[in-house]
């Protein structure tokens, strides 16, 4: 008779768990109470959870380009107490501030080959650029209200004699005035639409995704007709 070896004896099976054993066959398992398992369910993640957990950074990355719509939703959501208002303007203006210097600094350094590569800003920056000599503080100030021009006013500043530690401080300036008065008209329109629209709440989330799909398009259509010759 050849070696036997020990077999480690089954644990027992869960509650409500039936074992059977069938003769000749391993045992197996069947459920006994199928109801128990109907009632298991996965609450989906609401609105508000999403926006408190990811808001802030879609703030940060939004401004760092043209990023309107998504600090007016911003400003929208801490009407409704999903954000707070004070740290929605601060990462605002900080991504406004490093995406403008960004494109500063590309200007400064790469601003005849970044041109070159992308015929579509010349007539922009050229634009800019005019902008500039006839009023240049103004134009740096008033820059993210430009719209149509977010990228080339800095390209085109980075493109002149202006010293990249001066640049910094008009842009420091145009973001204290830009984030707050957009996100406060965000916050004040949501307050408009709770006074009149008392159940809000049940469609603000198709409210907002038809937003952000408005701004993509008109975005879209405007990078295409940007870049036609």
């Amino acid at each position: 008779m050849g070696e036997q070896f020990p077999v480690k004896p089954l644990s027992a099976p869960a509650s409500g768990v039936t074992m059977i054993r069938s003769p000749g066959h391993l045992p197996h398992y069947h459920l006994a109470n199928f109801e128990s398992l109907s009632n298991v369910t996965i609450a989906p993640m609401d609105l508000s959870t999403l926006i408190a957990q990811y808001g802030l950074l879609a703030v940060f990355v939004g401004s760092l380009l043209e990023g309107e719509t998504v600090l007016l939703l911003a400003g929208y959501a801490a009407h409704r107490g999903y954000l707070d208002f004070a740290a929605v303007v601060a990462v605002a203006m900080l991504g406004a501030v490093i995406g403008d210097q960004v494109w500063f600094m590309l200007g400064r350094r790469q601003g005849t080959r970044l041109i070159a590569r992308r015929p579509w800003l010349d007539d922009k920056v050229q634009r800019a650029v005019a902008l500039i000599e006839h009023h240049p503080k103004t134009t740096i100030l008033a820059m993210r209200f430009a719209w149509g021009l977010r990228t080339a006013l800095p390209i085109a500043v980075g493109m002149s004699h202006l010293s990249w530690h001066r640049f910094l401080l008009f842009n420091l300036l145009s973001a204290l005035l830009w984030a707050p008065l957009v996100a406060g008209v965000g916050y004040a329109f949501g307050s408009l639409l709770s006074q009149h629209m008392a159940g809000l709440h049940r469609v603000e989330h198709w409210f907002m995704l038809a937003v952000v799909i408005l701004a993509l398009l008109l975005h879209f259509v405007a990078r295409r007709h940007n870049r036609k010759p």
